[in-house]
């Protein structure tokens, strides 16, 4: 699953909106609310699957419920 996928399928009653911007090099980094909590330049390697909806829990915290099945 993309990591767009997985963030949107866990929490699309929490994100209000995500945006894909296109970079060079093969930049990736996410943000949230303009905070880093990934950067492919900064870790050298890209993201394992999960690890960012892993990295955006932590981030939002326990009280941001996911989104129920």
């Amino acid at each position: 699953m993309s990591v767009t996928n997985d963030l949107l399928y866990n929490y699309q009653n929490t994100i209000e909106s995500l945006k894909l911007i296109t970079g060079g090099k093969g930049v990736f980094d996410v943000t949230v609310n303009g905070e880093a909590i990934y950067s492919k330049d900064q870790t050298g390697r890209h993201a394992e699957p999960g690890e960012v909806l892993k990295l955006f829990t932590e981030h939002v915290g326990p009280d941001v419920a996911r989104y129920p099945r």
